[in-house]
């Protein structure tokens, strides 16, 4: 433990070592919205000359509304301004003092232009910062009664398949974040996470293509960080919202917000209940012997989903530079489904061999509980903070199957001595705890370190039970020792990071290294010996940005990252939903690792902001799925660890504001892969080049309503044995105000043509395979919102005037 301390500790000796002198005085201070108290980020701040008003200094605030800069003594005009609010000025004299601190800045929405701004014009979905986009979509749409998932699927850079497995620029291995922590909501993918959380309780959506040190290392693609909607406005207010969608889809929620002078309190309560379908189709061919050379498969799935989340907290004010918080959430869940899945055995001509029809029964029960503390702490009034955090969530799952297998012959008449009954129970259980703390420290000369230590303690544990009978015993199910077994897996992570951030003149720089120990085992029940797996990393990482004029900005970054291989990657238990096409996992998979490199350039016009990555990301051991055909005509789908995953290409973003009311976002991400998976076996090399495209149109037409307009394409994604083939879908919807604003009415369509087809083809020496899932994606869904209460302003004891918009208490 001595030397894995020693190694999580080497960044932070570093700190010592920071001797900087002061060239100039240091202003800094925080804008505000006056009414509700939040953060406003990217406020125009100004330095004037009080003579002539000539442009001495500036800047523009930070995502938490601060801002700081650096300039020679004498007097000066700041002047602060933000679009759709009124612009602030003061009187200041730099010099009398190291650092001026202005306080908090008010700024007051715009009287004159506030219809014109906020209700009928468009608010742009779409922020940069240096090292992430953030997509606010709160007010999105296409997206209303839709789930988490499905809407992440509208967003420019993000794909879904069909299993709701997401990538970014056409890489997967994503982590995903709720509110800046990892998420242990029940999870064999993507789709348990995220389905559990409807698309109405979501604020924004922020995507860190290539994170700093900061951030876990985990999730070579980024990490996608849902943000969800917590109110802080004082006094009591909050909204009710319902939808209802086509073939038996219901959503209804409230969240509620109470704030006084030194708390806010936060509840809301949202409950699914939703029916969806899904289609697929299979068609093998082989060449192996002894058996029919076609199996040709169709499917109808059907499930209903009813879950119900409850979250609530407490954010206390226990000073001016002290404040704790406290939340917990609750997730329950219950999935009933059928499905019956067609096998015909088939010859060359394709005669029927034999028939299988397998019918399905599927039981699921889950619940999640999560509870977490966080305080913060302002050191001084020079910017130094100090955060700690703690969590702990608990997820248990229990999963019943019944299958009801009926044989037919090549006559296509059944022979019911050879019906089989098989029952499948998986109950699954996992605990996470996640403990850290955070520090930053500004610098006179306009610097900033940030440093931290993290800890996330893992520990999973799946089984399955797995009986089948027949018509000799009478269908008295016994235990398939083979399909049935027990598998947990611990992951216990420590980490230290460090960055620096500075600016010389126009260029800025950011560089950190981030230093990460792994300590894993793993045991099967059915064995004795233990898989251990331990390994130390550094995962440094460093950003270049610089100023070539007004709203024009050259930007470069490198980052290292890590895919640690999770329980259902690891666990080397069957899924046996389709016995001819088999899942398992590997528990000897190691992490996988990327370097990436970004050159960014962003250039800003009155109506048109363009936004242009060229990236190149080169992964080693990449985990890749892998399907190997047995004599008996059996697909069996395991991951293993290819060589190595090189892609490189360009995504551009455009925003264009046509008019007040119009503007447009369209991307582009162009790419070329190659994978190199000979390592494997012989021959599973390939690449290919590869595009996708993202558009999202807003029209708030005066006087009627707003009218949303999403559809993107994916073009082909590599695998080592095939590809994923291109897919598109396009959304509409519409929104108007009712009842003096006060509630909205939205009605949507999503995927209006049906195009969203998952289709993948696999190919091997001993088969060809193609295989197509249609999940329910043409969803039509009208929701109805309504916002009650309100607030009113905090009074900090002052009798109004000028100056009460810079109010230093807070500071």
């Amino acid at each position: 433990m001595r030397l894995i301390l020693q190694y999580l500790l080497v960044p932070l000796t570093f700190l010592a070592s920071l001797q900087l002198q002061a060239q100039e005085f240091e202003v800094k201070g925080r804008v505000i919205e006056a009414e509700s108290s939040d953060p406003l980020e990217f406020a125009n701040i100004a330095l004037l000359s009080p003579t002539d008003s000539a442009l001495v200094t500036g800047g523009m605030s930070d995502l938490d509304g601060t801002f700081s800069f650096t300039a020679q003594s004498g007097e000066y005009l700041l002047r602060v301004g933000f679009i759709g609010y009124e612009s602030r000025f003061r009187a200041i004299t730099i010099g009398e003092r190291d650092v001026l601190n202005v306080g908090n800045i008010r700024l007051r929405k715009d009287a004159q232009n506030l219809e014109e701004v906020v209700v009928e014009g468009v608010t742009s979905m779409f922020e940069s910062d240096i090292d992430k986009r953030r997509y606010n979509v709160e007010n999105s749409i296409v997206a209303e009664g839709a789930t988490a998932s499905e809407l992440l699927g509208t967003l420019p850079s993000i794909q879904v398949d069909d299993e709701g497995g997401i990538s970014m620029r056409g890489s997967g291995n994503i982590l995903i974040y709720i509110n800046g922590r990892p998420s242990n909501l029940s999870g064999d993918d993507a789709e348990s996470v995220l389905s559990q959380f409807p698309a109405n309780s979501i604020k924004s959506v922020e995507l860190i293509t290539n994170p700093s040190s900061r951030y876990d290392a985990a999730g070579v693609g980024g990490i996608i960080n849902i943000i969800l909607k917590k109110n802080q406005r004082t006094g009591f207010n909050g909204q009710v919202n319902a939808s209802v969608g086509t073939r038996d889809k219901y959503n209804v929620g409230i969240n509620m917000n109470y704030g006084t002078e030194k708390a806010n309190y936060y509840l809301s309560y949202n409950w699914q209940d939703r029916r969806l379908f899904r289609e697929s189709e299979g068609f093998r061919q082989s060449n192996l012997a002894g058996v029919s050379p076609i199996l040709d498969q169709d499917s109808y799935q059907l499930n209903r989903d009813i879950n119900h989340l409850i979250r609530g907290g407490v954010d206390w004010n226990l000073s001016e530079s002290k404040v704790l918080g406290i939340y917990a959430q609750g997730n329950f869940r219950d999935r009933t489904g059928m499905e019956t899945l067609n096998q015909r055995n088939l010859t060359l001509t394709q005669d029927l061999d034999s028939l299988f029809v397998r019918d399905i029964q599927q039981d699921r029960s889950s619940t999640n509980f999560e509870t977490g503390i966080n305080y913060a702490v302002d050191i001084d009034t020079l910017g130094q903070r100090f955060f700690t955090s703690a969590s702990f969530s608990r997820d248990e799952r229990l999963q019943d199957e019944i299958f009801n297998q009926l044989f037919f012959n090549q006559f296509n008449q059944e022979v019911p001595s050879n019906r089989i009954l098989q029952l499948n129970e998986r109950p699954q259980t996992s605990n996470l705890y996640v403990i850290q703390v955070d520090y930053e420290k500004p610098f006179l000369n306009g610097g900033k370190m940030e440093a931290g230590l993290k800890g996330t303690f893992g520990e999973w544990d799946r089984s399955q039970f797995f009986s089948e009978g027949n018509e000799d015993n009478a269908f008295n199910p016994q235990l398939n020792d083979f399909f049935s077994d027990s598998f947990n897996f611990k992951e216990d992570v420590y980490a230290s990071y460090f960055s620096y951030k500075n600016k010389l003149g126009k260029l800025g720089y950011q560089g950190g290294l981030r230093a990460e120990y792994t300590e894993t085992i793993s045991r099967l029940a059915s064995t004795s010996d233990p898989f251990v797996n331990n390994y130390f990393n550094l995962f440094p990482s460093a950003y270049l940005s610089y100023e070539l004029g007004q709203e024009e900005e050259f930007t470069a970054n490198y980052s290292r990252r890590i895919n640690r291989p999770g329980i259902w990657a690891l666990a080397p238990i069957y899924g046996v939903s389709d016995l001819y096409n088999l899942s398992i996992g590997n528990p000897e998979l190691q992490p996988e690792f990327t370097d990436s490199y970004e050159l960014g350039y962003m250039k800003g016009w009155e109506k048109y902001l363009m936004n242009a990555t060229v990236y190149h990301r080169y992964s080693t051991d990449v985990q890749t799925r892998v399907v190997r055909l047995n004599e008996d005509n059996v697909a069996i789908q395991l991951r293993e660890n290819a060589s190595s995953r090189a892609s490189t290409g360009l995504e551009v973003i455009n925003q264009f504001q046509f008019t007040q009311w119009f503007d447009a976002t369209i991307s582009g991400n162009f790419f070329y892969s190659e994978i190199r998976g000979d390592n494997i076996e012989a021959g599973f090399n390939n690449s290919n080049f590869s595009w996708t495209v993202n558009t999202l149109l807003n029209m708030a037409i005066p006087k009627f309503a707003t009218i949303q307009i999403q559809g993107d394409y994916r073009g082909p994604i590599v695998l080592p044995q095939g590809e994923i083939e291109p897919l598109w879908g396009v959304n509409v919807g519409i929104r108007k105000d009712v009842l003096d604003k006060k509630a909205t009415v939205s009605l949507n369509v999503s995927d209006i043509f049906n195009t969203r087809i998952f289709r993948i083809q696999t190919a091997d020496q001993r088969f060809t395979q193609e295989r197509w899932f249609n999940r329910e994606t043409r969803i039509g869904t009208l929701a109805f919102t309504y916002r009650f209460g309100g607030f009113k302003e905090k009074n900090n004891g002052r009798n109004g005037g000028g100056r009460d918009d810079f109010d230093d208490a807070d500071f």
